[in-house]
């Protein structure tokens, strides 16, 4: 009880009419209490449109959280779900924000050209779709066998990747090599 009438004579003594606050700034005699403590807002994380129909969390600075996959270009991978399910192919192209690989030859979508000009003749062209990289396992082509990839340090110090089943080692400078020629190509 004691507060309301403590509001209500501080309300009268303000005695600001409905017309003069209209339109005009508060004076600069005017403060805020400094009982109320504002609360900190915690920043949101900021979406990214990639394209129009799928949108993809951001980091703070708008870059594209970029996912760690377990294939690397130039590997050979089984694909191990869809419509392609038991192909065997080379990853040819990585895309890190949506964990998807492009294979040589596989997923193939047909894609409609329009003429560049008029009188050219439009086309039908056949483009690799990207496929999830959790549908695929790496292969071995030696002893023709997919399996899950685990890493090691070799006694040079350096990390490789291999397959489980076989303990082959993946990732050498020559096959790292070979995969860069033929991507240049």
């Amino acid at each position: 009880m004691a507060s309301i009438a403590a509001l209500q004579s501080s309300m009268a003594s303000l005695s600001i009419s409905p017309s003069s606050f209209l339109g005009n700034h508060l004076s600069p005699s005017f403060s805020f209490p400094t009982s109320i403590k504002f609360a900190k807002v915690k920043p949101c994380t900021v979406v990214m449109r990639i394209k129009r129909w799928e949108r993809k969390k951001c980091k703070p600075n708008s870059l594209p959280i970029l996912h760690k996959m377990h294939v690397k270009i130039g590997d050979t991978v089984k694909i191990i779900s869809g419509r392609e399910k038991g192909k065997i192919g080379e990853v040819s192209e990585l895309f890190k924000h949506n964990s998807t690989v492009i294979v040589k030859d596989m997923n193939l979508k047909t894609k409609h050209v329009k003429p560049a000009r008029e009188g050219d003749p439009g086309e039908i062209r056949k483009i690799e779709a990207p496929i999830h990289s959790s549908n695929m396992m790496l292969y071995s082509t030696e002893q023709k066998v997919a399996s899950r990839v685990g890493h090691k340090f070799l006694e040079d110090g350096t990390k490789v990747r291999y397959l489980i089943k076989t303990g082959e080692i993946i990732d050498s400078v020559d096959n790292w090599k070979k995969a860069m020629k033929e991507r240049e190509k």
